[in-house]
């Protein structure tokens, strides 16, 4: 599977962000979970490590991928490969 390009996986990742913020049963969860403050939202929403950790949240569950992906009419394995693009998102290969 290949990763997108850099400035299309931010995109994408601003994009699920923006779906994040709007989903009242969700967006406590990711705060919670990553101690981010709403604004720390605002600041670092155009911060590619930030982006990175929206996109590791999301994909921690498919229903949530799926959800994101249904609203913006996008692959389910979209996510996946925006995160590959951003820090931290280089596979490991054990060979």
């Amino acid at each position: 599977m290949t990763p997108l390009a850099r400035d299309s996986a931010e995109v994408l990742a601003i994009e699920a962000l923006s779906w994040l913020v709007t989903n009242e049963d969700l967006l406590p969860v990711f705060l919670g979970s990553t101690g981010a403050g709403v604004d720390d939202i605002r600041e670092r929403a155009q911060d590619p490590e930030f982006l990175a950790s929206v996109l590791d949240f999301i994909l921690m569950d498919d229903a949530w991928v799926s959800a994101f992906c249904e609203t913006k009419n996008y692959a389910t394995d979209l996510p996946f490969r925006a995160r590959g693009a951003l820090p931290g998102g280089a596979q490991v290969n054990w060979t």
